[in-house]
């Protein structure tokens, strides 16, 4: 029901009630009719119930059906360390999804913050008489009685007002205080910002008093359809879920192709008389090491890092995976007020006649400026307090603690103005007057102040306003909030005030841009990354922060929410790219925008800090709610906190972000290469030997303890320094783009090669010597390859020694490595042999090859790359 197109009459008769309110009776029965004015619960998930959901990742599936297999070669072979594999798969599998749930955001936790939102207690009529009910007992028809300081308990139209502000910052984006007017007569169109007969709940009254008639209560409320959105959003999956989720599937059906091939490659190669079981067993135990076990564990866990060091830069991440999706972030939707402006009120310039414009944080104050100040602060309510840390507190009205606080700015407090000039006689704000005056005594003179809109005073005025005028249009073309101020002496308190005046001046005040945020825009442009600001507040307002901030750029284009509701999700998924700005928006608009950017195949980051954000930042990619003023509902709702509230955070993050997947990306780089190099040795030496150049336990130990270790201090390589001069990558693009397949194709044959080498020199010795050397390179060569993977261009361009994690990685690694083939019980256990000095030289010369190789690569690529026009 459109009940902002109605009368207050007429909404009282057709929801049956008058301005004596309900009797307890009828409201008792409409308790029962419309249920509980409170918001609707989703039982929230058990333990369990997360964990269950952890498991469901397909390589995780992978990886327990490895283990399923593990423990049937084990039982098969009879084999007593073939328990070993699967328990530590199983370890590692529970480890991943306790961390997993640990971090996991908990939708239901905006609904929480949402319900907590509403007002506890409110003052309504019942049967004639004023009562204080439980604001969840309150039913449509009730007359709820509003003054300054309450919040609101549920939707209703206005029956009578004085003087009454309502502050719908939280729901609607809109900065300053909505004067509301009861008798405003609005067209159905008419967006939820600018029904100002209307009052909703979970806002809060600012100033005056006013009374209103109950129309909708519980999920049927503003807040209510928010809530409902949140629910009804689903949580996105992310770029890094869905590009691991795809490796998942592959390896795993690249397992069971290479369980056949290797099966029927041993029966065609061992013929008749070869051991079938031992066939079946060396195909399982080969496509058991083809899976990296060890990568789910080291993505959460280069993850968790990645959240330790975005808490140290004010960003505290709620979701795991959302660390890495910051990273591919390539347009920042941005709430306007609080985010990229202070959320506060500022004077920015003053003018009083027979003088130049004044930029009052640039300009040296007249005389007559700071006169004009402090009458103005005289005709205030409002008040600025300090607290020992010089932090300013605004108490009341936005508009008013603005001049106070430009009061304070030249040294002069406004309660020691008062106590020198007291107040007799006061004249409160009035919508339909849109003017306040006061009375003072100075001395023997008692002087009336009237401040309000330009037009107004202009008219009670005496003498020539046209250049004030002149100055008001520019003021306002600017998007500045403008107040004029004038005074007149008086006999007497109770006189005529407001006539006859001599205007004083003008102020001009805006909620200004935070002073980090243009930089921090422009970084983000060199980034490649797309800024767009959406927001509740009026499009003029909207787009002179965005043209100061560098987002309106010439041939961008803005657009209100009602043109918006004109377009079709085709239109504007069409026209997206036009927009840098979306002024008077409503929740379900800021979803569309972000829907429309992310059919566009871009990945969305969307920041806000108020209820109104809260559905859009949870069908972002990444949300980022303001961790200061940002409310419980949009913390709740995204997967991102900025603990400062500093738009320039998120550069930081994204930078953070991108660094991240790059190392998570070696992480795949290295492991999949050396599983590989695994497959290839094993599957080559099958077909030239006939035997298997490695057992399961020499692949085992080299995926978890060798390779696992050196994957997860590559998950700790510093960020190249030119990370942020990288455009942003497609949410589809390949975890392999960029010719990363080709290079785990040609690195892991390089390491395979050198392996087969080892084994065809120790063959010639025995069976125990080739498979000892065979382990020793393979084991050895992929310590050293692992410096080779920390960049695609040659290792020198980033310094060898600048990973310290990778050295001792390298040195542990090495140490165990060396320990089996060195240590006579390590080396029965394993089934390895002593070697002689001269086979241990083959094996470090090999040792080398494959790096020495990879480093060639590179270095050719490199030079093609930057003194021809090859693209490679």
């Amino acid at each position: 029901m459109n009940w902002h197109v109605e009368s207050a009459e007429s909404t009282l008769h057709r929801i049956g009630s008058s301005a004596q309110g309900l009797s307890e009776e009828t409201a008792e029965k409409r308790l029962e009719k419309y249920g509980r004015n409170a918001l609707m619960q989703r039982k929230p998930k058990t333990f369990a119930q997360r964990f269950i959901g952890q498991l469901k990742d397909f390589m995780v599936i992978v990886l327990l059906v490895a283990a399923l297999v593990s423990v049937i070669v084990a039982v098969a072979g009879k084999e007593e360390n073939g328990w070993v594999e699967p328990v530590i798969i199983v370890a590692i599998v529970i480890l991943n999804a306790v961390m997993g749930v640990i971090q996991e955001s908990k939708a239901e936790a905006a609904l929480s913050a949402l319900k907590d939102m509403s007002s506890p207690q409110a003052k309504v009529m019942r049967g004639g008489e004023k009562k204080i009910i439980d604001s969840t007992d309150i039913v449509p028809g009730d007359i709820v009685l509003l003054e300054a300081g309450d919040f609101i308990p549920a939707d209703g139209r206005l029956v009578e007002s004085s003087s009454l502000r309502c502050d719908e910052s939280a729901l609607t984006g809109e900065s300053m205080p909505v004067e509301k007017e009861p008798s405003a007569q609005l067209d159905v169109t008419a967006q939820l910002a600018d029904r100002v007969n209307m009052c909703y709940s979970g806002c809060a009254i600012s100033y005056g008093r006013g009374t209103m008639v109950v129309t909708e209560t519980g999920m049927q409320t503003e807040m209510g359809k928010i809530a409902s959105l949140l629910a009804n959003e689903e949580d996105t999956e992310t770029p890094l879920q869905k590009k691991l989720s795809g490796l998942g599937k592959t390896l795993g059906l690249l397992v069971l192709a290479l369980c056949a091939m290797v099966f029927v490659a041993g029966l065609l190669t061992l013929g008749k008389d070869g051991n079938i079981l031992h066939i079946f067993m060396t195909s399982v135990s080969l496509a058991v090491a083809a899976i990296p076990e060890g990568l789910p564990a080291v993505v959460t866990v280069v993850l968790a890092i990645g959240v330790q060091r975005m808490v140290r830069r004010n960003a505290i991440i709620r979701r795991l995976p959302a660390v890495e999706t910051l990273g591919s972030a390539s347009v920042i939707c941005s709430d306007k007020t609080g985010t990229l402006t202070q959320n506060r009120m500022t004077l920015t310039k003053a003018w009083v006649p027979g003088e130049k414009v004044c930029v009052l944080a640039d300009d040296e104050r007249s005389d007559g400026i700071k006169q004009m100040l402090r009458y103005a602060a005289l005709c205030c309510d409002g008040a600025v307090e300090t607290d020992g840390y010089g932090r300013e507190k605004h108490i009341g009205d936005p508009t008013e603690t603005a001049i106070v606080a430009a009061l304070l700015s030249q040294d002069e407090k406004k309660p020691e103005l008062d106590e020198k000039y007291p107040r007799e006689a006061e004249l409160p704000f009035d919508s339909d007057r849109k003017l306040m005056t006061t009375v003072h005594r100075m001395g023997d003179r008692l002087v009336s102040i009237t401040k309000g809109a330009p037009d107004v005073v202009f008219s009670l005025c005496s003498g020539d306003t046209k250049t004030a005028a002149e100055i008001n249009a520019g003021f306002a073309a600017n998007a500045l909030r403008v107040l004029a101020v004038a005074y007149k002496e008086v006999e007497s308190a109770s006189g005529e005030l407001e006539s006859d005046l001599t205007l004083m001046g003008l102020v001009g005040m805006i909620d200004p841009a935070r002073d980090e945020v243009k930089d921090a825009i422009a970084e983000c442009e060199q980034a490649g990354i797309r800024a767009v600001m959406i927001t509740g507040d009026h499009i003029a307002t909207a787009s002179a922060i965005a043209s100061e901030l560098g987002i309106l750029r010439e041939g961008d284009e803005a657009v209100s929410g009602a043109q918006l509701a004109q377009m079709s999700d085709e239109e504007l998924e069409g026209n997206i790219r036009k927009y840098s700005v979306y002024a008077r928006v409503t929740p379900s608009d800021k979803i569309r925008i972000v829907k429309a950017w992310q059919q566009s195949g871009e990945t969305v980051a969307m920041t806000g800090d108020g209820v109104n954000d809260a559905p859009a930042l949870k069908a972002a990619d990444i949300g980022c709610a303001m961790g200061i003023t940002g409310t419980d509902v949009a913390k709740g709702a995204a997967d991102v906190v900025l603990t400062d509230d500093n738009f320039a955070t998120i550069v930081s993050a994204v930078r953070e972000g991108r660094g991240i997947y790059d190392n998570i990306r070696k992480c795949v780089y290295f492991l999949l290469s050396c599983n590989l190099s695994e497959i290839i040795t094993v599957f080559i030496g099958m077909l030239i030997w006939q035997v298997s150049t490695l057992e399961a336990m020499h692949l085992l130990l080299i995926n978890l303890v060798t390779d696992a270790l050196l994957a997860l201090a590559l998950g700790m390589d510093p960020i190249e320094s030119d990370v942020m001069k990288r455009r942003p990558r497609r949410s589809d693009e390949s975890l392999f783009s960029h010719g990363l397949s080709w290079r785990i194709g040609i690195h892991g044959a390089f390491i395979a090669a050198a392996s087969l080498a080892a084994f065809a020199i120790g063959y010639g010795q025995s069976f125990a010597c080739a498979q000892t050397m065979t382990f020793g390179v393979l084991a050895l060569s992929q310590l050293v390859y692992a410096f080779s993977v920390r960049s695609e261009n040659p290792l020198l361009s980033v310094g060898v020694f600048s990973n310290k994690y990778l050295w001792g990685a390298a040195l542990a690694s090495g140490f165990v490595a060396l320990l089996v083939m060195l240590v006579p019980g390590l080396r029965d256990i394993f089934e390895l042999t002593s070697l002689t000095g001269l086979q241990w030289l083959f094996v470090f010369l090999l040792t080398l090859a494959p790096f020495a190789g990879a480093e060639a690569e590179k270095l050719v690529m490199w030079l093609l790359k930057k003194y021809t026009n090859i693209e490679v």
